[in-house]
């Protein structure tokens, strides 16, 4: 066996069954040209890229119900064309303690240069999310879909029984967006793709749901009990969230930016930009902003 075989088994093999790949950069990647920044120059590459993260940390639980993960703390990669910091486990990025929060497998935090991209590759048995933060990626899929996505909107994949798709950076500018994986409670279901603009108007100030389990709900929909919501808050501005399933679920908390305070009772926990909380075995919770804050709720079963 050789290296570049042996290290795709040992990484599917740490982060389980379940999907062909773990990560786009393990399948065929899209290197940028110097001659020329268009999808027309892009090479595909099998090549295995090396992940610089930070010394597992110790995950800190602040209250007997939340576990809270820090912007510095997350694993972080840096390959020149593409940044990425992980939540969770994720590639080389390995955590013990970060494996997942709940269902809620995978948050990649990613910025991708002009011109750049990932190449056609694989996934299956995932619920796969992507919420563009600025400028936007060119999408492919086996399905037959071919798609723009931008600040603005959301995309959701189901893996299913398996899928290649590729995603593209083919403007000039940089794209920020937020790469999310979600353990199915269906195993093997037929691809699905779907797309949709959101009115950024439904959440000023308020939250606006954005994933449901419901094809007929706010927002995309998944095959998995879970609730995303996103808000768009002035400072000063206070908001509850109120769980759909209490009993079951829990919240992944993410600042996208500015700062608020995560009030749970007689419980405080300020969060910054790109911290992250997990929070269960409540009903509901408030969420005042500090300063202007941008933030995403995922609401998903904990089992």
């Amino acid at each position: 066996m050789n290296r570049k075989d042996f290290l795709k088994r040992a990484i599917k093999t740490t982060l389980g069954t379940g999907f062909f790949v773990s990560t786009p950069v393990l399948g065929s990647v899209f290197k940028k040209q110097n001659t020329d920044k268009t999808a027309s120059s892009f090479t595909d590459s099998t090549d295995i890229l090396g992940f610089n993260h930070l010394p597992n940390s110790s995950t800190q639980s602040i209250m007997a119900n939340t576990v809270l993960h820090k912007a510095n703390t997350r694993g972080m990669a840096d390959h020149g064309w593409l940044k990425s910091a992980h939540s969770f486990s994720f590639a080389s990025y390995y955590n013990p303690e970060r494996m997942n929060f709940g269902v809620l497998r995978v948050l990649n935090d990613d910025i991708i240069a002009g011109g750049s991209g990932f190449g056609t590759h694989p996934h299956d048995n995932m619920e796969i999310i992507s919420i563009p933060i600025e400028n936007g990626l060119r999408h492919k899929d086996s399905m037959g879909n071919t798609s723009f996505i931008k600040s603005g909107e959301i995309q959701v994949m189901s893996a299913g029984t398996g899928v290649l798709h590729s995603e593209v950076n083919d403007t000039q500018e940089t794209t920020k967006f937020l790469q999310i994986w979600v353990i199915p409670n269906k195993r093997n279901v037929t691809p699905r793709y779907d797309q949709i603009v959101l009115n950024s108007e439904d959440r000023k100030n308020k939250l606006q749901q954005i994933l449901s389990p419901n094809q007929d709900d706010e927002g995309v929909w998944i095959h998995q009990d879970a609730w995303f919501h996103l808000g768009d808050l002035d400072q000063g501005t206070k908001v509850n969230y109120e769980l759909k399933k209490p009993s079951k679920n829990g919240v992944y908390v993410f600042v996208i930016k500015g700062n608020v305070h995560l009030k749970n009772g007689s419980e405080t926990q300020e969060l910054d930009t790109k911290d992250g909380l997990g929070i269960w075995n409540t009903k509901k919770f408030e969420l005042e902003a500090s300063q202007d804050a941008e933030v995403l709720l995922m609401e998903v079963p904990m089992s």
